[in-house]
């Protein structure tokens, strides 16, 4: 089985990017196609890794430049990398991945994180939502072009995978899609993270990106507002200036911290704050993988990764607010203050999102799909 693994862009940090080198641990061998590469602003793990990029590589080299250029820059990069000499395809994407050239000879599998969503949710968007005039005409115009060349992309497509039921059912809406989208959620390496046998827990801790939807400017407003509890905020992104001139005294701000600093964090925090609505979210169960608990919006994929508290601390590994402000978010910290949670219950729960559950059902089902589709028989 000759098989070439795809992703979106690798200049950056997160979930996507997790998820695309635990693919490349269920195929090794197989090469990692992307639009553009910065090994300074990824995870060390792809050095490793045979990376093979498109023409936009040489221009675009971080976070900032890839939104600047992305349409149509990123579609036509990717649809110039052509992987039809491979008898399997698996991507990992969420916005260009599905552009790359294939045929009817290959197998093409995506791992879809979600729908594209400036194309078919661009309300989600503030600078779409509050535009007007003849930027509103531009971005409506953008939009609808997205929407119908990322629709035609992802008919390619033979079969879906996704990380919670929730995406699935968006997935299918947005695709429409012939074959049915399977759930293996995304995982962790729980050997990374440990449960400290007496936690410090004298801060609260965020770990993200400095992007308007993580909320983390929410964070520092609640944390201005109670100069006794202490915040420490690891992570980069583009609104990180703005948020570092907001912080009062009790907030730091870190990052380009090393994996088992992270870890440390982790273990010796009094809990994780995850302000944000995401379509799934590791950092969550990286926390519970410390044994500690996450103080959460309601809403998005930690609703299916985290148990939440309900009358029983010792049994939950999560609180959840209900509306994303700073009181709510106050609230919920002072409310978890009185609950004593039990780090050996939140650690075991979180093990069920160990890598290794991940990369075996992923091996097992792409083996399995390429089988049928060449008619291999044991």
């Amino acid at each position: 089985m000759k098989i070439a693994l795809v992703h979106d862009e690798l200049v950056r940090r997160g979930g996507a990017e997790q998820v695309t080198l635990l693919m490349h641990k269920a195929f090794p061998n197989a090469p990692i196609y992307t639009s553009c590469y910065n090994p300074k602003n990824t995870y060390d793990d792809y050095n490793s890794c045979d990376v093979r990029t498109s023409w936009l590589s040489y221009f675009v080299r971080n976070e900032k430049m890839l939104k600047r250029f992305f349409f149509p820059f990123s579609i036509w990069a990717m649809k110039k990398i052509d992987l039809s000499e491979y008898d399997v395809v698996f991507i990992s994407t969420t916005t260009c991945a599905k552009y790359v050239k294939t045929n009817q000879k290959n197998l093409f599998v995506a791992f879809c994180h979600y729908p594209f969503r400036l194309a078919f949710f661009p309300e989600s968007y503030r600078e779409v939502v509050e535009s007007k005039g003849v930027k509103k005409w531009l971005y409506n115009t953008v939009v609808k072009k997205l929407r119908s060349i990322d629709y035609k992309a992802a008919q390619k497509i033979q079969w879906f995978i996704t990380n919670t039921p929730h995406i699935k059912e968006i997935i299918k809406n947005s695709y429409n899609t012939n074959n049915e989208v399977t759930v293996i959620p995304a995982s962790i390496q729980c050997k990374n993270f440990f449960v400290a046998e007496k936690p410090t827990e004298d801060y609260y801790l965020v770990v993200s990106r400095f992007e308007a939807y993580k909320k983390v400017d929410m964070v520092i407003e609640a944390f201005n507002e109670m100069p006794d509890r202490k915040l420490i905020i690891v992570g980069k992104g583009s609104q990180k200036e703005i948020c570092e001139n907001m912080a009062k005294n009790n907030i730091q701000i870190k990052d380009s911290l090393s994996s088992a600093e992270i870890a440390d964090l982790y273990a010796n925090c009094k809990a994780l704050i995850f302000p944000q609505q995401e379509d799934y979210g590791l950092t969550p169960i990286e926390a519970n993988a410390s044994g500690r608990p996450v103080i959460a919006y309601g809403k998005g994929g930690v609703t299916y990764t985290t148990i939440p508290f309900k009358g029983d601390s010792k049994t939950a590994t999560a609180f959840f607010f209900e509306n994303q402000t700073k009181e709510d978010l106050i609230n919920a910290i002072k409310t978890t203050e009185k609950l004593n949670f039990d780090p050996q219950f939140i650690r075991k729960h979180a093990e069920q999102y160990d890598e290794d559950r991940f990369i075996e059902s992923v091996r097992e089902y792409v083996t399995n799909k390429y089988k049928e589709k060449f008619g291999i028989k044991e």
